[in-house]
């Protein structure tokens, strides 16, 4: 392997150190449970199932449900609030996160769970034939980097527009 090479595969190795990235579509098993916390950020607790179905070497339909624990925050918790119910499907994209606490007796327990970031109602309500559009939330970003401050007035329009030169000097 070149030099180059060795430094390459050092630095992709460096860049890709760890991915946490979780995406379920299932069905809710139960109405979400929400509640305000003092600092008065919302949370909403899902129980999500999602289902595979395979065939046996006997011929027999074997189905497996799996179910995941989700909580989602804020905006994303008053949605969940509002529009999710027991056997809708949702499309959830997030990260794992485990918690630990003591129990009352001392022990040390354990739960990983998904933190959703994005939540993208499935179809219609449960309870309607009508199928509705799919809605998708995600969520709020850190606030944005303040605007540089405005140009001076005597300062023309062609001034401030970027020259054909500058797109040269895209790193892409």
């Amino acid at each position: 392997m070149s030099r180059l090479n060795s430094i390459i595969f050092v630095l992709l190795i460096g860049i890709m150190a760890g991915v946490n990235k979780v995406i379920i579509l299932g069905n809710l098993g139960m109405d979400p449970e929400v509640r305000t916390l003092e600092s008065g950020a919302k949370l909403a607790r899902l129980r999500i199932a999602t289902s595979e179905s395979y065939t046996n070497k006997d011929g027999q339909k074997v189905e497996n449900t799996e179910w995941h624990s989700v909580t989602v925050w804020r905006q994303l918790a008053d949605i969940a609030e509002k529009y999710l119910a027991k056997g809708r499907q949702v499309y959830i994209e997030g990260k794992l996160q485990t918690r630990s606490w003591k129990d009352p007796e001392g022990n040390d327990r354990y739960a990983t769970e998904i933190v959703g970031e994005r939540l993208q109602l499935i179809g219609g309500r449960p309870d309607s034939n009508e199928s509705q559009p799919q809605t998708q939330h995600q969520a709020p970003a850190p606030a944005p980097a303040p605007a540089p401050a405005p140009a001076p007035a005597n300062q023309t329009q062609n001034q401030a527009q970027p020259s054909e030169d500058a797109a040269d000097d895209l790193p892409f």
